[in-house]
């Protein structure tokens, strides 16, 4: 990807958080600056007209500046330097890093498309000739909204829900429902348990691609199958009805409990309105296995790899983490490494009693149990504030030392150095000779740590998460899910779906790191004479 592509994506993001908080339209990704801003009350300012998202403006300001500089220095003729060519056309042909490096990207593209692909409001709504885009607009809709009466008028809506009616309703034809590729959200999203069609052969049932085992376990007749509304649910053993039955009226009212025995009934109670034989002869499916949640992968119901203990989509989930991982890169990156770089360059560079000073900060803080520092603080971090941008910070000041310790190394050996005399002998300052002419020379080392440190970060999350010191539950995590996964082994997808997921991404950010470190070897492109 070139220096003007970046840019113009860079620009283009700023811009379309900028337009979509004046116009209260929720651009993919772009509108992340902002939300954030009024999810944590430190990143906006009270003011007499309301909020001031200090961070939303801030952040998409600096994505304006950055992404024009890189614009315009991409327009400007400046010959391209040649080591870094040769090591640009080195790194393409270590294919297993390069192809490693466009998986990277398209995950990445993916990620940042967001509701477009994952999430339980609709893409577009058509409504008596209207078309309404709910998960594009920063207000959300309210069930009147769409005709709907009773209890639910005044209540978010339920897009899944909305579309059934629609196709069901004799007006389906000019009213229908767009919902994204995968309909759930990642969190805040629980489902009604699931259900699977069983099979009867000869009086014994069987689970649908189970035939040599006859089904042992709940089973149901559902008035509403998508909203999991039991009407008559029994035991079943060996494939045969054996033990309690109870019965749930279209109100949700208990109102029947029996027994069988080898499926012949023994025993029955009603204690509702109008006849037994009227409250059995209601519209409801087929006899179905009931999958209480952590329920295993179903097509049919469109949950590819089955839900979790709390009742949410694992794709959706797997998702969701994905998202976070991106937004805790893009957060901890740029500054870990402007700290670091900056600290370790003054400390190599100057010597004497600052280096002195930050060799000691960075001695204790090596010492201290991170651990312990993350229970520390969010055992003391109220509820309200807990999110990523506190986990985030934990990160940061533990992360920026190895970085200064590099950079140290570099600046003490090129210091020395002829060019670093000639510039001071021109006459250039300390931060032209830092910025100009040593951190240049020491791209190599800041290029080859990236991959390896957003490895790091990942990893950082997903432990902090299983451990239970990390996000808390409205965010969704890897690491999280597999501390479920472990806590229910018998739902093998779980952890597999994690493992595979967590592992095949850490695998490819360390084919990149090898693939640069290679590249970047200053010995492949150096001659000593």
């Amino acid at each position: 990807m070139s220096r003007r592509s970046i840019g113009i994506f860079i620009f283009l993001l700023g811009s379309l958080s900028i337009w979509g908080e004046i116009t209260h339209i929720k651009f993919p990704t772009a509108y992340w600056f902002f939300e954030t801003s009024r999810d944590f009350s430190f990143f906006h300012s009270k003011t007499a007209d309301g909020y001031f998202l200090w961070f939303g403006w801030l952040s998409s300001i600096i994505s304006l500046g950055l992404g024009l500089s890189l614009i315009v220095n991409s327009f400007l003729r400046v010959k391209p330097n040649k080591i870094t060519l040769q090591r640009f056309k080195r790194f393409q042909e270590l294919k297993r890093g390069y192809y490693s490096l466009l998986i990277l990207m398209g995950l990445v593209l993916l990620a940042s498309l967001d509701q477009v692909i994952v999430g339980k409001e609709a893409l577009a709504v058509r409504y008596e000739g209207k078309w309404l885009f709910p998960a594009f607009c920063s207000k959300p809709f309210q069930g009147s909204d769409f005709g709907i009466s009773g209890e639910e008028a005044n209540a978010p809506v339920n897009y899944r829900k909305l579309q059934r009616d629609f196709k069901s309703a004799k007006r389906s034809n000019s009213n229908y429902v767009i919902l994204p590729l995968i309909p759930f959200g990642s969190t805040n999203d629980t489902l009604s348990p699931r259900s699977q069609p069983l099979i009867e052969k000869e009086g014994i049932y069987f689970e649908k691609g189970q035939r040599k085992q006859p089904f042992s376990g709940l089973v149901a007749n559902f008035h509403d199958l998508e909203e999991g509304r039991v009407h008559v649910r029994y035991t079943m053993r060996d494939g045969r009805l054996n033990g309690p039955v109870d019965g749930w009226d279209f109100d949700g009212a208990h109102v029947y409990t029996g027994e069988y025995l080898n499926n012949e009934k023994i025993k029955e109670k009603y204690s509702g309105e109008g006849s037994l034989e009227a409250f059995l002869a209601l519209p409801s499916s087929e006899l179905r296995a009931i999958k209480y949640h952590p329920a295993p992968p179903m097509i049919e119901s469109g949950n590819w790899l089955g839900t979790t203990s709390q009742g949410y989509d694992v794709l959706a989930y797997l998702y969701g983490g994905l998202q976070v991982n991106m937004k805790a890169t893009l957060i901890f990156l740029p500054i870990v490494y402007l700290v670091g770089i900056t600290l370790g360059m003054l400390m190599g560079y100057l010597g004497g009693w600052f280096d002195l000073v930050m060799d000691r900060i960075i001695e204790i803080f090596s010492n201290l149990p991170f651990l312990f520092i993350v229970i520390i603080f969010s055992s003391m971090v109220p509820q309200i504030l807990k999110g990523l941008p506190i986990i985030m910070g934990i990160l940061i000041l533990f992360g920026w030392m190895g970085i200064a310790a590099l950079m140290r190394t570099a600046a003490y050996r090129d210091k020395e150095r002829d060019y670093i005399a000639s510039a001071r002998a021109l006459g250039a300052g300390t931060p032209r000779i830092i910025f100009r002419h040593l951190l240049p020379n020491t791209l190599a080392i800041i290029v080859t740590l990236v991959p390896f440190t957003i490895s790091g970060v990942i990893s950082s999350l997903t432990a902090l998460d299983y451990l239970g010191f990390g996000l808390p539950p409205e965010y969704a995590s890897w690491g999280k899910l597999l501390s479920d996964g472990l806590s229910n082994l018998s739902a093998p997808w779980l952890v597999s779906s994690t493992f595979f997921v967590l592992v095949s991404v850490l695998v490819l950010i360390t084919f990149v790191g090898e693939a640069v470190r290679e590249a970047f070897d200053p010995k492949k492109h150096s001659f000593y004479r």
